[in-house]
């Protein structure tokens, strides 16, 4: 009996320990539409509350991504993402002053959310859609992975322990996915991979399912195929993550 109790009060200290190593979040949320004739711009994103280098870390990481995205003035040298909400702005007003019948709204939506976490990881997943005329708007999605440990954010390769024997292993299992034959040209299908060649996508994250392989589209397909996703369960990542404990 007392061997019973030590255990479950073990295992409850396990459970909590893991708990605690969770980080906590809260959705920042901003509409940024100014006017009637303004673009319309909103942002829900996830922004990490603790007082410490890995919170600092993702939360900086997230602001540069959205200022990157909203970035569509040159002359503004935007560091916030209220100055990126600008820079956007400016950018269709300048559009207007050029072309006052052609030139409609522009519009901006950006959503967030964390799609892993484990006591080494974390992934956060940024869905954008970006209006600026034409006959339709641009959605892709992007991931940013941190190092909690090392308090960092990640690049693609860092993930791995061997970059390109990975790439190999992701070629067999997106050919096997899209029906590509083993030996034939990668884009035989109708692909549009540069120089025939596969290659890893710029978007690698974490999720539930495993770790997804991500081309927006136009990387390798056209806008017509949308995205292209390859999940791959991390039962048969092992051999490959950095970190296998995942």
């Amino acid at each position: 009996m007392r061997t019973q109790v030590t255990y479950i009060i073990l295992l409850l200290v396990l459970v909590g320990c893991q708990k605690e190593n969770k980080l906590t979040f809260e959705t920042l949320s901003l509409d940024e539409t100014r006017c009637s004739e303004c673009p319309n711009v909103e942002i829900n994103i996830p922004k990490a509350l603790e007082n410490s280098k890995i919170a600092e870390s993702i939360n900086t990481a997230i602001d540069e991504e959205i200022i990157e995205t909203l970035n569509y003035d040159d002359e503004l040298e935007a560091t916030s993402i209220k100055d990126a909400v600008q820079s956007f702005s400016n950018g269709y007003w300048e559009l207007k002053k050029l072309y006052p019948e052609e030139a409609t709204s522009w519009e901006a939506k950006i959503e967030g959310k964390v799609s892993y976490e484990n006591a080494d990881f974390i992934s956060v997943e940024l869905n954008s859609y970006i209006f600026t005329g034409g006959a339709h708007g641009y959605s892709s999605q992007h991931f940013l992975n941190f190092d909690k440990n090392k308090a960092k954010e990640l690049q693609n390769w860092e993930i791995f322990k061997d970059r390109k024997d990975f790439e190999q292993f992701a070629e067999q299992k997106f050919r096997n996915q899209e029906r590509i034959p083993l030996e034939g040209p990668i884009n035989s299908t109708g692909f549009m991979f540069e120089s025939d060649t596969f290659y890893l996508p710029e978007n690698i994250g974490f999720t539930e399912e495993g770790i997804k392989l991500l081309y927006n589209p136009y990387e390798v397909a056209s806008y017509a195929d949308g995205p292209i996703v390859l999940t791959l369960p991390f039962t048969d990542l092992k051999p490959y993550l950095v970190n296998s404990k995942s």
